[in-house]
């Protein structure tokens, strides 16, 4: 059931999503695209509540709760990020704005772009971890809530990765850049 409930979450997101930009740009509904755009999140109730019903009814955890509660955490944490991104699209192909906004290839200003990023996958872990820790805690059965905490591990390990080939990756390579006299990205230029 809660597998069924994310997809369908997923499936919502992106059509309140895509619903509130076309009232705004298409239609010049604003204050309609604003409402559907406010909307989006109540997806994220709407998971959290049925996976909240399906464990509390004696559901054994599984992987589909520990995805859940992943699912929530990312949606949080880059939800806003998702939505700012398709609405600078919109706006430039159907309102007339300036073309979207792209992060730095390389040097420096990719380093923080990259590191902010990592810090909006840290949140989103944390926000897991802690949605997991309820449910552990809720539930209150080691035997039924044994995937919870391996996917706590799962989401430390998603994080350590991240940091190795993105910000860590970035941040060398734009000292390595600075290093080189000529290079763009070097301090001073």
């Amino acid at each position: 059931m809660v597998l069924a409930v994310i997809a369908a979450c997923e499936i919502g997101f992106w059509v309140l999503l895509g619903a509130g930009l076309l009232a705004r740009y298409l239609l010049r509904r604003r204050r309609l695209g604003a409402v559907l755009l406010v909307c989006v999140p109540l997806v994220d109730v709407v998971l959290l509540i049925a996976t909240t019903v399906d464990l509390s009814r004696g559901a054994t955890a599984n992987v589909t709760h520990g995805l859940a509660a992943a699912y929530l955490g990312f949606s949080v944490a880059f939800g806003h990020t998702m939505i700012r991104w398709a609405d600078q699209r919109f706006a430039h192909w159907f309102g007339g704005g300036p073309p979207p906004w792209k992060p730095p290839k390389n040097g420096w200003g990719r380093a923080r772009y990259e590191w902010r990023e990592w810090g909006k996958a840290v949140l989103a872990a944390a926000i897991a971890c802690a949605l997991l820790g309820t449910a552990i805690l809720l539930v209150g059965d080691a035997e039924r809530t044994g995937e919870l905490v391996r996917w706590m591990m799962r989401l430390g390990a998603v994080v350590v990765i991240w940091f190795v080939v993105a910000p860590l990756w970035a941040t060398i390579g734009a000292v390595l850049r600075s290093a080189v006299p000529g290079q763009p990205g070097r301090p001073g230029r």
